[in-house]
């Protein structure tokens, strides 16, 4: 009985002084994502916004697409997002840019998740993110209104 008593104590301090050092970590790490995500932010708006004021649209679209091919996180996603929305911005219009493209809203339909994988997979673009970055391009067609938005 006692050896058990120990060894729940032992685990017991343990998980304390993890759960501890976690809740120290934590914010720092997130300060450090948060101050990598600014530079990076900054850096790829830039870059968006040199490359639409000389493209079209769809130029864009294409753009991101490809160097997005194969990105494999969060945060490749969140960079290539700043990049295409900069570049959409300053782009001049692609004639064809809408066509086919579902309404923007704020909660996906089936059909509008499903629009996007198949146009993520029909152009063989590899990565999670693709169907987030397809969103700019509803969004855009929209006009920047979404569908479902509650009538004001």
């Amino acid at each position: 009985m006692k050896s058990r008593s120990k060894v729940l104590i032992g685990l017991g301090l343990i998980t304390l002084v993890l759960g501890l050092w976690c809740w120290l970590r934590g914010p720092l790490w997130l300060e450090q994502f948060n101050d990598r995500q600014s530079d990076a932010r900054d850096s790829f708006q830039t870059q968006g916004r040199l490359f639409g004021q000389s493209h079209d649209q769809q130029a864009c679209l294409t753009q991101t697409l490809n160097d997005f091919n194969g990105c494999i996180g969060f945060e490749c996603t969140l960079q290539h997002d700043y990049y295409l929305k900069a570049c959409l911005t300053e782009a001049a219009p692609s004639e064809g840019f809408c066509d086919g493209v579902p309404a923007y809203r704020l909660t996906p339909t089936e059909d509008d998740k499903s629009w996007a994988k198949y146009a993520c997979w029909d152009g063989n673009i590899r990565g999670e993110g693709c169907r987030l970055l397809l969103r700019q391009q509803q969004y855009e067609c929209s006009d920047g209104v979404a569908a479902d938005a509650p009538a004001q």
